[in-house]
């Protein structure tokens, strides 16, 4: 799980909002043209009551009807022009936003194919893609709306409390006395929604974490009958988001009504204080209106102060949570990769050692001080008890995690100084757990070489003995579905041997890519995967003595450390914990240390 977020706190809002400006710029001057039509449309709005005032101390006082008529084409032009300089605003704003957006989701998904796999381990899939979908939908509703209307209503209280004083000032310092304490109660408003909005966000994204493991496991939930469970669990947390957006709604309702109340109290003041100068001749009748009209037509910028904020906050922690994923620094690449020649070293490990990066201090280590070489073209087999670190010690190869100590080399280069797109086009890897994606059958494949000839494909089909894929109803152009569900698991681990193999990669690392096979198939599977294995260095982890047969000579990993290395058969007359593992007999007097603590 990822580490718990600082709250937020104001100055942490707008930090992560201007960090939004290198997505903006290259959109700046429609975006800026399209808050300027804004500013120019809400001060069309303004003038409205100068025309008021013209029609009413003018044609209505002096009683003609044709300067009435002029006054209301006048009025009526300007609602038009309003209406569409409004229009236009909108048209400016919505390409190069929804480009902004495109922008930021393509960052990313880039970033997260290059994050290391241990902090894949360590976070929800459900809150990554909560920060892909809605909180980058919240960022561009602020960068069309909020951001704008703050700018547009901002200039708009301004322009009009100036035109206010200028029509009757003492007036105008009667709206004006709410100001400050308004401006009070928007401050805390703000720091108190923005943790609700963040606790929210997040809340969401573990509810999207439930939904999206329920529906991959939809067969494990029906299968034991635990729909109900389920059920329960999702609705325990839709009550807790719902509690929390209950709270967002008290203090958006709380916020509005002072909003909304405040300014009010104030124009009523000024009305009664107003018709008494009028009644005493101190005042004409078209500033009254005059004012009463600016007074009302500022009531819109003001009172949507707090639901501008409120759209403000959850923008900014939108921000803060997409840029938690996009601080988070990628896989290092070697600054200055070495590219070695094949030297004909095969594979060495070098003094590896590997410890987990979450795991507590002073931990023992999964690997310890692991001296094995694999000679070129020769194939080791990797056994040991469950839990041994087989796995692990596979995924250290491709990079996939980093070693904590020592060094591994493939023809004699290490690893570390290669960069890590050249070293997986060396390594080739197919892991225990098949994953297949929503894609056809040869794109799935071809996942391993993606310039992979038609003849490339048929051969790695042969040797996977996947050729059940001809009897699909496209063939290899067959949508798998979702993780391949619709596949048997021989089926999906016989296409993932396929897209290892495909390639004919240099190095080769099979994670007991036949355990899902039935016997008949895995023995045409072994006979077909010898003919690759001759023509590659592998390391291949098994658990049936069927597939240690595979190799040309054993290694067993025990506690952490390669405890010994052989043939087959040496190791079964040398050592008696080699012999317990491939006899799977119990009851023999040998004890298999405990891995409770290794993955």
């Amino acid at each position: 799980m990822p580490e718990k977020p600082a709250e937020p706190t104001e100055r942490s809002a707008v930090r992560s909002l201007l960090r939004l400006w290198p997505y903006v710029r290259p959109v700046r001057a429609r975006w800026l043209s399209a808050a300027l039509v804004a500013i120019l449309a809400s001060s069309l709005a303004l003038v409205i009551p100068l025309v008021l005032k013209w029609m009413v101390d003018g044609p209505v006082a002096e009683r003609d009807p044709g300067g009435v008529w002029l006054g209301a084409l006048w009025l009526l032009l300007l609602g038009i022009v309003e209406a569409g300089l409004f229009g236009l605003r909108r048209w400016l704003v919505a390409r190069p936003l929804a480009s902004v957006e495109a922008a930021m989701r393509a960052d990313l998904y880039r970033h997260l194919q290059r994050l290391p796999v241990a902090f894949h381990d360590r976070w929800p899939s459900g809150q990554l893609l909560s920060r892909g979908t809605t909180d980058l939908m919240l960022m561009r509703m602020f960068l069309a709306f909020p951001l704008t209307f703050l700018l547009v209503n901002g200039t708009t209280i301004l322009v009009g409390f100036v035109i206010l004083f200028a029509q009757e000032w003492t007036l105008g310092l009667v709206l004006l006395v709410p100001a400050v304490p308004l401006m009070i109660m928007c401050s805390l408003f703000e720091s108190r929604y923005a943790l609700v909005a963040r606790r929210a966000q997040d809340q969401v994204g573990d509810l999207t974490t439930v939904v999206e493991e329920s529906v991959l496991g939809i067969r494990i939930v029906k299968g034991f009958g635990r729909n109900r469970s389920q059920a329960l669990a999702f609705r325990s947390l839709a009550q807790r988001l719902r509690t929390t957006e209950l709270g967002k709604a008290r203090l958006l309702a709380g916020i509005w009504g002072l909003i909304t109340t405040v300014p009010e109290l104030a124009i009523g003041a000024a009305l009664v204080l107003g018709t008494v100068e009028v009644a005493n001749g101190g005042l004409s009748a078209g500033t009254l209106v005059a004012f009463l009209s600016t007074a009302l037509a500022l009531r819109w910028p003001v009172e949507s102060i707090g639901f501008l904020l409120a759209m403000s906050q959850e923008a900014a922690t939108a921000a803060d949570r997409y840029f938690e994923v996009m601080d988070v620094a990628e896989e290092p690449e070697p600054d200055t990769p070495v590219l070695g020649a094949a030297t004909g070293e095969g594979i060495v490990f070098d003094g590896v050692e590997f410890r987990y990066p979450d795991a507590a201090p002073g931990s023992p280590p999964v690997l310890a001080r692991i001296d094995l070489r694999i000679r070129p073209g020769e194939t080791m087999a990797l056994v040991g008890a469950t839990g041994s670190g087989k796995t692990t010690l596979t995924a250290l190869v491709p990079r996939l995690h980093d070693v904590t100590a020592g060094r591994i080399l493939l023809d004699g280069e290490d690893i570390s100084t290669m960069e890590r797109s050249r070293l997986r086009e060396l390594v080739s890897v197919a892991f225990e757990e098949p994953t297949l994606f929503s894609a056809t059958v040869g794109e799935n494949v071809r996942m391993g070489a993606e310039e992979a000839s038609g003849q490339a494909l048929s051969r790695a089909l042969s040797v996977a003995q996947a050729d059940f894929v001809h009897d699909l109803p496209q063939g290899v152009g067959t949508q798998v579905g979702e993780q391949g569900l619709s596949l048997s698991g021989g089926q999906r681990q016989r296409l993932a041997l396929a897209r290892a193999v495909v390639g004919a990669p240099r190095f080769l690392v099979l994670d007991d890519p036949l355990s899902a096979l039935d016997v008949h198939t895995e023995a045409l599977v072994e006979a077909a995967l010898r003919s690759v294995l001759e023509e590659t260095t592998a390391l291949v982890v098994a658990h049936r003595p069927s597939t240690v047969m595979l190799a040309d000579r054993v290694a067993l990993l025990s506690g952490g450390r390669i405890t010994a290395v052989g043939t087959h058969q040496e190791l079964l007359r040398t050592d008696a914990e080699y012999a317990w593992l491939m006899s799977g007999a119990a009851g023999t007097g040998v004890l298999v240390p405990e891995e409770g603590s290794v993955r």
